[in-house]
């Protein structure tokens, strides 16, 4: 008896567990999104009022296209080794954000003022 009601609370808590990672990978963190290079924000962008375009960032003599379109963003094309960026596809949660390593750039959802960005004592 002891042993079906371990199984079953462990169950539920795997449950939840997924279910909550689901829910963290799939959200979306608002339409603010921020382009970082070197750790500097080089542009804040909200794709609620921005129009479709595209636009080059350039690092070390190298660029990557960067693609707002239907309130999306991406990077379309670069001109790194691995193309990680390319591949990663258009931004659409707070967990996954667009990295291209080679070119120092960061492409994420803005922090809100509801995040939490320090610890409280």
């Amino acid at each position: 008896m002891k042993y079906k009601i371990l199984v079953s609370v462990a169950a539920i808590l795997l449950i939840i567990g997924i279910a909550g990672s689901v829910f963290v990978l799939n959200s979306r963190g608002g339409s603010v999104v921020e382009i970082t290079q070197n750790d500097k924000v080089i542009r804040t962008i909200d794709l609620q009022t921005a129009g479709d375009e595209c636009f080059d960032i350039e690092y070390g003599g190298s660029k990557n296209t960067i693609e707002i379109k239907d309130g999306k963003i991406r990077v379309k094309s670069a001109e790194c080794p691995d193309k990680t960026c390319v591949h990663t596809g258009w931004l659409s949660s707070l967990a996954m954000p667009i990295v291209c390593l080679p070119n120092h750039l960061v492409i994420r959802f803005a922090a809100s003022d509801n995040d939490v960005d320090a610890v409280a004592n």
